[in-house]
């Protein structure tokens, strides 16, 4: 890596480096006492195998680690490492790992905690990760809890709930001829489709969601759990591919039209919005996204700043207003409609969404009262007669997906999404893109050609549906669920950005949202940043493009290594191809670019690129 730190992470915090363990053709890389990129000659097997304490915000535990030992030989290798997490009031769980690896495809993580105190948690325990790329529809053999196995297949289209329950063991094929058995002990294990949170897996992990939680480990009783693997088949495994190459650009079929990019807008960065008019202008977004909460505490205040937005930058707005839905929706919904009257806004369209539907709700539980949607809608439109309608979720994928809203009465659907919901680190955020296409294709396999919005989706989570509220981190460092996020004011941020745009773009959206103008979620620097306030951010130029694109041709783009290089293309009316390129790595990465008349190009870490 050639480029500063800061410049690529917004921080010079740096992450763990991973130690590679191997045994034959088996590896894995240890992270901070758990295994990630577990492969077989080279063929990823399983993403992950974690042991997890969650707090009850559904927060994630860093354990400390102390009298870590490994032991690396050719044909196995061992770790032992002991922990801890401490938790409210001074509440302490430990608990000591081994791990073993052998050449003939075995692999055994086990775990045994002894809570110190009396200790709370929403989940205590492993975690298992199956990859999405080509096991996505593919057969699995699962034998559950109960000693019966089924022939069945992991799902294609995103499962809403657990696709499989009661969990012993479930065996896949890594490759002609190469079976991975993942056995689980010493606790009824389930599986949850990750995808509907823009994770790029499948999580099997401890204790089922339908049991009660928070919970408590009582103190002294301890807990153990066991995780094997075995890898069977084929012996004989293909070389590994000699120095990479450079990551082809490929462009195919003609589509529908890039979609608008929106900028959201929330009421306490609309006067550095205004402070800033021409730099707005220049990013060129025909989208205003302004969100509004009475819930909040918004109110006629808050309309009037966006309405003094809307007048001094004309463009197509949509307010995303947040219902309490607590007593009459009509009269609710006028109150509403007559404050924006009142307050001079112009609105084009309008996306409603109930307060209560903000909040997740898991397998097991009770849905909150809400009164139905269908009568949502129709005060909508009885409020605000003439303007679009837009409903879904200003939540994630994962709500829209189990609360599928009624779309006859509506003139778009909307989600958002959010890649930091799990797992903070940099490589599980880019790999979220992986899941994008299985989020819109499940989409459109619900809703069909209904216009489709996505957005605001940005690395950091604006609300938390899943537990009392975001994460704070004003150290700026890597947090999962954190409210601010330090690679969004980094060049991390716009390679993530191009790499999501990419992504989504077969769906046919006609609106997408990755950030606001000011503030934490923004395209420009606030106060106390090291640069100045106002200042472009990298971002800006990833949006800037993007709003560039907007309304064009969209053009298949593929390049030969996704987990690499993304990239989107359009084509304007006169046949001009505009591809933009995006390194989702922390490495320098050679790109041929030969197919649209230019050559060879070196991005350097996580840089984005106009080509054509």
């Amino acid at each position: 890596m050639t480029s500063d730190a800061f410049d690529l992470y917004g921080t010079r915090t740096a992450e763990a480096a991973p130690i590679l363990l191997q045994a034959g053709a088996l590896s894995a890389e240890l992270v901070n006492g758990n295994l990630r990129t577990i492969r077989h000659g080279g063929t990823e097997v399983l993403r992950a195998i974690a042991y997890i304490v969650r707090d009850r915000d559904w927060g994630t535990y860093e354990p400390e680690l102390t009298e870590l030992t490994i032991d690396q030989r050719d044909d196995r290798f061992a770790v032992g490492y002991a922990a801890s997490c401490l938790g409210p009031a001074g509440s302490r769980l430990g608990f000591h790992a081994t791990i073993e690896g052998f050449a003939d495809g075995r692999l055994i993580f086990d775990v045994t905690a002894l809570p110190e105190s009396d200790f709370e948690t929403n989940r205590c325990g492993f975690c298992i990760l199956h990859p999405i790329a080509g096991l996505a529809g593919s057969p699995v053999t699962v034998e559950h809890t109960d000693g019966s196995v089924v022939e069945t297949e992991l799902p294609d289209l995103i499962d809403p709930w657990q696709p499989f329950k009661d969990l012993r063991a479930i065996t896949h094929r890594v490759r002609p001829g190469v079976t991975a058995q993942c056995r689980m002990e010493g606790d009824t294990f389930e599986m949850e489709d990750q995808r509907n949170w823009s994770d790029a897996s499948y999580k099997t992990y401890v204790r089922p969601l339908a049991l009660p939680w928070p919970y408590m480990l009582p103190a002294g009783e301890p807990v153990r759990q066991t995780i094997s693997l075995r890898i069977a088949g084929d012996a004989n495994v293909a070389a590994s591919a000699a120095a990479a190459e450079p990551v082809r650009v490929e462009l195919g079929e003609a589509g529908s039209k890039l979609p608008d990019i929106g900028v959201v807008i929330y009421p306490e960065d609309v006067q550095a919005t205004l402070a800033d008019l021409p730099l707005l202008a220049r990013l060129g977004s025909r989208q205003l996204l302004f969100h509004f909460d009475p819930t909040r505490g918004h109110g006629l205040d808050a309309l009037r700043a966006h309405a003094r937005l809307a007048a001094a930058y004309p463009v197509s707005t949509t307010l995303e207003c947040v219902l309490a839905c607590t007593g009459d929706l009509d009269a609710e919904l006028s109150d509403v409609a007559d404050m924006a009257r009142h307050a001079g806004l112009r609105l084009d369209a309008i996306a409603v969404s109930p307060a209560v539907d903000r909040q997740s709700t898991p397998p097991g539980s009770a849905w909150p009262a809400c009164p139905p949607l269908d009568d949502v809608y129709a005060a909508a439109r009885r409020a605000f007669p003439g303007l679009r309608l837009g409903g879904g979720m200003f939540s994630y994928f994962t709500e829209l997906n189990r609360k599928r809203v009624p779309a006859s009465q509506l003139d778009f659907i909307t989600h958002c999404t959010n890649p930091i919901v799990h797992a903070a680190d940099d490589l599980s955020v880019m790999q979220s893109l992986e899941a994008l296409p299985f989020i819109t294709r499940s989409s459109r396999a619900i809703f069909g050609t209904k216009p489709y919005r996505i957005g605001p989706s940005t690395i950091a989570m604006r609300q938390n549906p899943y537990g009392g509220a975001t994460k704070d981190n004003s150290r700026g460092q890597r947090i999962a669920m954190a409210n601010r996020d330090p690679r969004h004011a980094a060049q991390f941020a716009a390679a993530w950005t191009i790499g999501y745009a990419a992504r989504v773009a077969p769906a046919g959206l006609e609106m997408l949202t990755l950030s606001s103008f000011a503030g934490p979620f923004g395209v420009v620097a606030g106060p106390g940043e090291p640069v100045a306030e106002g200042t472009p951010r990298p971002i800006f130029q990833a949006i800037e493009g993007l709003c560039a694109l907007a309304g064009l041709t969209h053009v298949c783009a593929t390049t030969s290594d996704e987990t690499r290089v993304l990239a989107l293309a359009g084509r304007s009316v006169s046949g001009e191809t505009i591809v933009w390129l995006a390194n989702l790595t922390a490495n320098n990465v050679p790109v041929d670019v030969s197919v649209i008349g230019q050559g060879d190009l070196v991005m350097s870490p996580y840089a984005i690129a106009r080509v054509g």
